[in-house]
């Protein structure tokens, strides 16, 4: 079942718009746009929307916004599946009339009916192939104001095997499973057929998704050969692993891609994380999206679920807050501090970034300490009582006496904080902390030179006087 190697790669992606992009298919997403751009070929990306009770519009914008975000382009997409109905029921009818579907006119009473006596029997739920057409048998008579839905007629003996890129050789005998529905009683195809046809269509030759598929795929087979086409290379990978230990899924505990952007995360920390659960290269744990597109060659897939990891990605986050641009820095926690209503343009804050990013995991975390620039502060009872004292007081007002009098610059404030500590018998950390506390609303900063530095000196010294 593999390509030739003239073939060119083609993969895609094909998220349903039932809810946000969660981050399993972000992974798969990534690891389908990184084969296809490791090998120069083509992405492409499906909305797979054939659930039409649950599909929603918010749905499909959050799954292309999250592709923008995470940097995942694109060459061809969104394809719609509901807008291709015409060729889904062109290739119904064609196998119709090649006797390799059939229409089925049971009811879902005779089919509940069905499951109940092979329950009671100790069989295993499948269906009887009651309308299936077999030389010399005799179908039942077509009922009247029962709309059918069409199966596809399913070998009943041999295996399907294929070599998977992620697990291996797998076998699966036909007896296994059972003569699909492939339309709705409303035309509306089901996943397994719809699919085919985009895979067919689309020329896609390498299939990245997640192994819960697994028992779809001896069926896609089975229809990919009916059709006479060319099957892709499938890598099923295994599932992601939440806190708790159980499946991460849309559906129970995952959080959307967009809500990352949201608080703070860089989408090239995200895509570095994401990579790394289920594929590895050496020891590497930081690398860019570039070099992960030179290594992703289909190997060193892992076979075992991956834990998903809050503290490692924000760690991942931080060594990224470490090393952007400044200016991109500064502009993304000008985004953050507008959310709360705080104005500051991002050559003003480029600096405080500068100051403060080493301590900081995420652009939200920036946000919060630089948010004291522009806002006021409360310090706790706790450290105001810990820290500014009343023997303490008196050091406070001289200092911000002296601050008045001085050029506004890093070494005019650390002489003068030296000259105040001289003049009241105190240690550093005796002035410094209550300082810090008054001004910045919290115990600990970076120096506190430095910090002051990046305030007006006007709002430095009401902060001291009101204290």
């Amino acid at each position: 079942m593999s390509q030739q190697a003239s073939t060119p790669v083609r993969t895609r992606i094909a998220p349903s718009p039932t809810g946000f992009l969660h981050l399993g298919t972000a992974r798969t997403a990534l690891y389908s746009w990184a084969y296809a751009r490791h090998h120069g070929g083509q992405f492409v990306l499906r909305i797979e929307d054939t659930d039409v009770a649950r599909s929603t519009q918010d749905s499909v914008d959050q799954i292309l916004a999250s592709m923008k975000w995470l940097g995942l382009e694109y060459d061809e997409g969104p394809i719609y599946q509901m807008q291709r109905l015409e060729r889904y029921h062109a290739v119904v009818d064609q196998l119709i009339a090649e006797g390799k579907a059939y229409r089925c006119y049971c009811t879902p009473e005779q089919l509940e009916a069905m499951k109940a006596a092979q329950d009671a029997r100790g069989e295993k739920r499948r269906y009887d192939g009651t309308w299936r057409p077999e030389a010399g048998k005799q179908l039942p008579a077509v009922p009247e104001g029962v709309q059918p839905v069409v199966r596809f007629k399913n070998p009943v003996d041999g295996d399907v095997t294929w070599n998977d890129l992620v697990k291996g050789p797998i076998t699966i005998n036909n007896r296994e499973i059972d003569d699909l529905i492939i339309v709705r009683p409303d035309g509306v195809p089901t996943y397994n057929f719809a699919v085919v046809v985009d895979d067919w269509d689309m020329a896609i030759t390498h299939v990245f998704r997640g192994d819960e598929h697994i028992n779809n795929t001896p069926w896609q087979i089975n229809i990919f050969n009916a059709l006479g086409a060319q099957l892709p290379v499938f890598g099923h990978l295994p599932i992601i692993l939440g806190d708790d230990g159980q499946k991460l899924s849309k559906r129970r505990g995952a959080v959307s891609v967009t809500a990352y952007e949201d608080n703070g995360y860089l989408p090239e920390a995200m895509l570095n994380y994401l990579s790394r659960l289920g594929w590895s290269h050496g020891d590497d744990e930081l690398f860019s999206s570039e070099q992960m597109v030179s290594w992703f060659d289909g190997t060193h897939l892992s076979k075992s679920p991956s834990q998903w990891d809050p503290a490692k990605l924000e760690w991942v986050n931080s060594q990224y807050i470490k090393q952007i641009d400044e200016g991109r820095l500064a502009a993304l926690v000008s985004a953050q501090l507008a959310k709360r209503g705080i104005a500051a343009d991002a050559a003003q804050l480029q600096p405080m970034c500068s100051l403060f990013k080493d301590r900081c995991a995420t652009t939200v975390a920036l946000a919060d300490w630089l948010s004291m620039y522009f806002a006021d502060v409360m310090p706790s009872g706790e450290e105001l009582a810990a820290h500014v004292t009343e023997a303490v007081k008196p050091a406070v007002a001289a200092l911000a006496d002296k601050f008045a009098g001085i050029e506004w610059n890093k070494a005019s404030i650390q002489a003068a904080i030296k000259e105040v500590i001289a003049a009241h018998g105190l240690k550093m950390p005796q002035l410094a902390i209550p300082v810090r506390v008054l001004v910045c609303g919290r115990a600990q900063t970076p120096s506190v030179d430095a910090v002051l530095e990046l305030f007006s000196k006007e709002k430095v010294i009401e902060r001291l006087r009101g204290g």
